[in-house]
């Protein structure tokens, strides 16, 4: 059984600062790419940053310069540093893996999400 456990979302004011963690537990082998998604009401799940295995990192438009997406791979876990924060990025955001099993194949694993709220 795997879990992607996501924390680190609340309430802050614009122009402030958020760092989200989200780590991957249970019989893994390996973490392979992981990202940060991220769904508004009334909007589809968007992509805000993701990371290879390597450390290779592509962001959405919108959150560059202003996210940093990181990863430390021997404890499975993943980051989203996300400073001068905007009303817009109010959000549930969502970790997403692909994980792969010993023996197996890879399989991709959402987490429950974390609600990340900026008011103006």
């Amino acid at each position: 059984q795997v879990q992607l456990v996501e924390s680190g979302g609340g309430l802050v004011q614009a122009g402030r600062s958020l760092r989200l963690s989200c780590t991957a537990s249970g019989s893994i082998f390996e973490v392979n790419a992981m990202g940060w998604y991220r769904q508004a009401p009334g909007n589809q799940r968007e992509l805000v940053a993701a990371i290879t295995r390597g450390g290779s990192t592509n962001y959405a438009d919108s959150v560059k310069g202003r996210f940093t997406i990181s990863r430390d791979n021997a404890k499975n876990t993943m980051y989203l540093q996300m400073n001068s924060l905007k009303p817009e990025d109010t959000a549930v955001y969502y970790c997403n893996a692909e994980i792969l099993f010993l023996g197996d194949n890879e399989y991709d694993y959402w987490g429950q999400g974390t609600q990340v709220t900026v008011s103006s």
